[in-house]
Parts: C-alpha cells; sequence; structure tokens
C-alpha cells in the first residue's frame, strides 16, 4: 500500500474478530513502534501495559465498567491492548538516564557535547515545570505524538486500531498501581482484526475539504 492507500484503509475499529490474532512478528513490531516513537528533547515520558492474554485484557478491561462499558468488548475481543501512561514527573535524573543511554548509544562525539545535550534538556524542562507550568501536559503531549505515530503503523501493518479515551484512569491507575511507580494512565488501544458485523468499516471516511484546513503560501 502507498500512504494514501493506508490512510483510507485504517479507521476506528468498533468491533474485533476475537478469532483472529496478531503474530508473534508483528508483536515484535508493535513494540518497535513504541519503542521508537518522536518525543521532545527525546523525553520519551511513557510507559506501556501490553497484553495478549485473556487474563491481562480482563486486568485491563477494568477501566471498562460502568459509564464506559461501551468500551467492554473492544478490549476483550481485541488480539492485542496497549494502555498508554504516562510519566507524572520528569526529574533531572531521569534526564541524566536519558542522557546516559543516547551517550552508550553513541550519539555524542565529545564529553562536551554530552553535557551541553543534558543542559538542553533541563533548560526546555524547566520552561515547562516553571514557566509555562504544563509539564503534566507537555508529558502527555509526548505520549499523543506516540498514539498518533502507532495508529499509522498499525495500519501499514494491517493491524486494525480502537484508541479509548473512554475509559477510568483511576482504576486503571489502581489496577496496576502506576501512581506509585511514576505514571499515570491515558489513553487506551485495542488491536486485531475488524469483524464482518463492524459497521464503521462500511461507512464512508469524512474529513474536512483541504480548502477549510490548508494555507498554501
Amino acid at each position: 500500500m502507498n500512504i494514501q492507500e493506508i490512510l483510507n484503509w485504517r479507521y476506528t475499529t468498533k468491533s474485533f474478530n476475537p478469532e483472529q490474532k496478531i503474530s508473534a512478528e508483528n508483536e515484535d513490531n508493535i513494540k518497535a513502534l513504541l519503542r521508537m516513537s518522536p518525543s521532545s528533547i527525546n523525553s520519551q515520558p511513557w510507559h506501556f501495559i501490553l497484553t495478549s492474554t485473556e487474563s491481562g485484557k480482563a486486568r485491563l478491561a477494568k477501566g471498562t465498567a460502568g459509564f464506559f462499558a461501551f468500551n467492554e468488548a473492544k478490549v476483550l475481543n481485541a488480539s492485542h491492548v496497549v494502555l498508554f501512561c504516562a510519566k507524572t514527573d520528569i526529574s533531572d535524573d531521569y534526564l541524566m538516564q536519558i542522557t546516559e543511554k543516547e551517550d552508550a548509544d553513541g550519539r555524542f562525539a565529545k564529553e562536551a557535547f554530552k553535557n551541553q545535550n543534558f543542559g538542553a534538556k533541563q533548560l526546555f524542562t524547566n520552561i515547562h515545570k516553571y514557566d509555562l507550568k504544563d509539564a503534566q501536559h507537555w508529558m502527555e503531549k509526548q505520549v499523543y505524538l506516540n498514539i498518533g505515530n502507532f495508529l499509522l503503523g498499525v495500519a501499514a501493518l494491517g493491524i486494525d486500531a480502537v484508541p479509548m479515551e473512554g475509559i477510568d484512569l483511576k482504576a486503571l491507575d489502581e489496577e496496576f498501581g502506576l501512581r506509585d511507580k511514576g505514571y499515570t494512565a491515558v489513553v487506551m488501544v485495542g488491536l486485531g482484526y475488524r469483524s464482518k458485523d463492524d459497521f464503521n468499516a462500511a461507512l464512508p471516511k469524512s474529513r474536512l475539504k483541504e480548502s477549510d484546513i490548508f494555507t498554501i503560501i
């Protein structure tokens, strides 16, 4: 498929075929998509809970209880489910951990370049911590960058997906002890293959006209 074919093929899957499973090879590709996503200052302020087991999906489905019951089947019938989590704090120690990993991976030809890079990370992080006072929101923005990259990537693999914001974030934080670990749940994405009775697959895509959204200069 070319990129436009992929974009027109993908859609928000409302009903999965529970009998059709994602291969082990594509599970590795899913992990690569999650891990290799871009983020501001390479901050990577995320954690992912990934499952393909019935027990794991049952635990994630606890986030679809009560008001959010409309999403339960999307979790239980999916082949795989990913819970995207954001960090709740971004400290100098964490920034140094990233910088040390970059150094080990050969990104700095000189020690001075490493120090400059760490200083830049601190500078931009402190803008969000102290000037804009939106550090948590900024980190969640990086998670959403990952989700956008992820949805296109899995579509390129021929895998259907449904992003779910309609979930009980507090219940999921408690189920997995996320807050004690320095994270909080943000979005859940079900993965698999569309069922034949998925009404959304038969509906035409609808987007605003190019003239409404582009200014070409």
